[in-house]
């Protein structure tokens, strides 16, 4: 969906970026001029409105759009799969008459999802909201409604946060440097600043019609630089102070985003994994999901490693959610509810696995490429409790690096015992082999003192 063909595109955005023109700063707004010297930096998040976010840990991804009528990728097959002229005109024969946003939040919330992603407008430039900016959208084909609007009202019902995504790029508008297929060719005219006002424009509709929104997951910044990034990022939180977002306007933003792949643990800056359920990210007839234990598994690497993760579903052309994904997302959520304690609203640490970077799954047991002799787990804390995640057993016996705290009680969440000794040396952990569970194997330690003072450490060999 997202940056897979980055670096190719970086060369056609280079050509483009010698072309642009000043950009204009973001005016203060009345309550920064009042501040004087003492302006709000409107580059910075609000801490609280990224903890809050950490705290979800889990959202959903959903991808969806006209293009599932050919059951092709979003954006990228336009010009490449599709003829872009066949392309541009599936919208008018798209009328998915069995959508329902009450659905698709109440599902999400059963997964255990706390906020949604959905696309709004990705490369492809349709836009699936009542825009007043063009009449490429959701309101001018034979549906007619709002889909932003009333997935706003569903999730505000439920009590689920509304993340929307809207691509930085856009090959459709006349204004964009490049087009189709992938961003690859230059268009012979073409206004960059214009195209950013448009941006802007878009991002103000979906704040002051929909808002307040928890932030904007934005994508794929060709022929953005830094500084025209940080002037979309200045604008927003010009409209609303508290909102978050993400590292794809072509400026750092609030968070990263590894895409496909589990991030590396990371405690100094927030990240989100963002995955797939199935092999792309808009629906495909026939594809081939990935098991709910894995998904299980990726979604407690994330958290041991301090990171959120959003799964994708792919709505089909109807407008339903799957049957067999909403099957598989209940599985989370069943799991969720009875292990989410160790995962909502914890923080990653502080024991932690031996870590190669970014984690890509495959499909052996374990299904983490990086050494077998290695890796374990990891684990997350709260309060005066940490976690262990054990999802794979090296040795008979876990060993940890020593705690200042004692631990005054263990558990395992799991079922079963585990025999827990603490001494000056480390902590060792024992389960018998036949009380480890297949996915996880939980185990709760109580304090007598913060987990969250504990320094990050990597476990003992």
């Amino acid at each position: 969906m997202i940056m897979k063909k980055q670096a190719r595109l970086l060369g056609v955005a280079g050509l483009v970026l010698a072309q642009m023109v000043t950009i204009h700063a973001v005016e203060p707004t009345v309550e920064e001029k009042k501040l004087g010297d003492g302006l709000i930096d409107l580059l910075k998040p609000k801490n609280e409105s990224v903890e809050a976010w950490k705290d979800m840990r889990f959202g959903m991804f959903i991808c969806w759009g006209p293009v599932t009528l050919t059951g092709k990728e979003v954006g990228w097959t336009r010009g490449k799969h599709t003829p872009v002229e066949e392309y541009d005109n599936l919208y008018k024969k798209w009328n998915p008459d069995k959508f329902d946003a009450e659905e698709w939040v109440k599902v999400a919330k059963e997964t255990g999802c706390r906020y949604i992603v959905p696309l709004l407008k990705h490369h492809d430039g349709f836009v699936l909201w009542d825009t007043k900016l063009t009449d490429y959208n959701i309101m001018s084909g034979p549906f007619k409604r709002d889909i932003a609007k009333e997935l706003a009202a569903a999730c505000k019902k439920h009590g689920i946060g509304f993340f929307p995504y809207n691509s930085t790029c856009d090959w459709h508008h006349p204004d964009f440097p490049v087009t189709s297929p992938g961003g690859e060719v230059k268009r012979e005219t073409s206004n960059i600043d214009k195209y950013t006002e448009y941006l802007e424009a878009q991002c103000k509709e979906l704040i002051t019609k929909y808002g307040p929104l928890q932030g904007i997951w934005f994508d794929v910044p060709q022929c953005f630089d830094k500084a025209r990034g940080e002037r979309i990022i200045k604008f927003v939180r010009s409209l609303q102070p508290d909102i978050i977002v993400n590292n794809r306007t072509g400026a750092p933003g609030d968070f990263d985003t590894p895409e496909q792949c589990v991030g590396r643990t990371q405690f100094n800056r927030p990240w989100e994994s963002c995955v797939t359920l199935g092999t792309q990210w808009t629906w495909k007839p026939d594809d081939k999901l990935k098991p709910y234990t894995e998904v299980v598994q990726m979604l407690v690497t994330c958290a041991t490693g301090d990171g959120n993760m959003a799964l994708n579903t792919n709505p089909m052309p109807n407008g339903q959610i799957e049957p067999r994904q909403v099957e598989s997302f209940r599985k989370i959520g069943a799991w969720l509810g009875k292990y989410g304690e160790s995962i909502y609203g914890t923080r990653g640490g502080p024991f932690v696995a031996p870590d190669m970077g970014n984690r890509k799954f495959n499909q052996d047991l374990i299904r983490f490429a990086m050494p077998s002799g290695q890796w374990w787990g990891g684990s997350t804390r709260k309060g005066n409790s940490i976690y262990l995640h054990i999802m794979r057993w090296p040795d008979e016996t876990l060993k940890l690096p020593a705690i200042a705290p004692k631990i005054l009680k263990s558990s395992v969440m799991t079922g079963g015992q585990a025999e827990v000794k603490q001494t000056a040396e480390g902590i060792t952990v024992t389960i018998p082999s036949t009380q480890r569970d297949t996915i996880d194997t939980i185990v709760k330690l109580e304090l007598d003192g913060s987990a969250d003072l504990i320094a990050p450490r990597i476990r003992m060999q």
